[in-house]
């Protein structure tokens, strides 16, 4: 008889609405090109609370959420080069790429037409241990500790693409100051980068904290920006930023959408746009973005502000980040003494 293989834990989301629950599954096996880790940490990131709302189109019911995870390698496919069994690595929101269809063709596989998403259309990591492609895993710097690892996987990684597309602007608006933004006003600052960080208004904790990481400015999103920007780069979810971003940013210059999802953009003047302004968004990620940034952010000297909770705690910390009431980035680290009956 062939032995069971033994079991994980997980915080699984069964539909849009629902609240997570904590259930047990039998140890998956990792295909050829697949590695199995033991996750150390895993950020929660606004997408997550998107993929519990039915926001996410694409997203598939059962799963697993959480697409920044850190972990080690504890089995590996046949197929697999490039890593070995005890290796840290991190698994991004970019689970996999088709790699014949034209955008993956061009280099372009964040708009590849057949992905799959981790913590969307695949199991991620809310839970003791997951399944990644290997090719799309990352080597995670030593300097950084699991917790302040695991938002560079998304938070930091879209960040940076959204950074790269506002070219050599020098004087940056961010709307919303949160995981994301926190890690790239440090990467843009290094780079020598002015930043103007945009709050809800009267968060008074929010705009100290962007102060804290070297903004230039800090105030609230319903006030006009003090000085003309370069650029703009929308991390908040909420479409009347964009004519609000439009408006202060100067000729030729470009507001950066970086959600997977936002709210509707309200009717503007023609005027707000008029004078090769433009609008863009950000489309998940690159294989040569993680390689890019981690090695940025290795160098730069960054260090993400995190806040620990449980595992089990995903449900309360999902709310946390939907009313705002963190500066940095939360992460799960998994707590393998369940202390509550498992549902399966």
């Amino acid at each position: 008889m062939q032995a069971r293989r033994e079991t994980y834990h997980a915080m699984q989301l069964d539909g849009p609405g629902q609240p997570l629950r904590l259930v047990e599954r039998d140890m998956p096996v990792p295909g050829p090109n697949e590695i199995l880790l033991k996750i150390l940490a895993c950020g929660v990131c606004r997408t997550d609370l998107h993929i519990a709302d039915g926001e996410i189109a694409e997203a598939r019911y059962p799963v697993v959420p959480g697409h920044e995870i850190v972990g080690r390698i504890v089995e590996m496919g046949a197929d697999v080069s490039g890593f070995a069994v005890g290796q840290r690595i991190g698994v991004p929101w970019l689970g996999s790429s088709c790699g014949h269809c034209s955008y993956c063709l061009a280099s372009r596989e964040n708009l590849c037409d057949d992905p799959e998403f981790t913590g969307c259309t695949r199991d991620g990591g809310y839970a003791s241990h997951v399944v990644a492609s290997a090719q799309y895993c990352f080597a995670i710097p030593e300097r950084f500790s699991h917790a302040e690892a695991a938002p560079l996987l998304c938070a930091g990684l879209i960040g940076w693409r959204s950074l790269r597309m506002t070219g050599v602007a020098r004087t940056l608006g961010f709307y919303g100051f949160g995981a994301a933004a926190h890690i790239l006003a440090q990467i843009a600052k290094w780079q020598g980068r002015d930043i103007y960080a945009f709050t809800k208004a009267g968060d008074r904790s929010g705009q100290a904290f962007a102060r804290e990481l070297g903004c230039t400015w800090a105030g609230g999103s319903d006030a006009p920006a003090p000085v003309p920007l370069d650029a703009a780069i929308i991390f908040a979810p909420v479409g009347k930023l964009v004519p609000a971003a439009l408006r202060s940013v100067r000729k030729g210059g470009r507001v950066i959408c970086a959600g997977i999802h936002m709210s509707d953009i309200p009717a503007f003047p023609y005027a707000e746009l008029w004078g090769e302004r433009a609008i863009m968004s950000v489309a998940n990620l690159t294989r040569a973005d993680g390689t890019e940034f981690l090695a940025a952010a290795d160098a730069s000297g960054i260090r993400p502000t995190v806040e620990r909770f449980p595992l089990e705690e995903a449900n309360a910390v999902l709310e946390r980040q939907r009313s705002g009431q963190l500066n940095g980035a939360a992460v799960l680290l998994p707590d393998y003494r369940v202390v509550r009956p498992i549902s399966s």
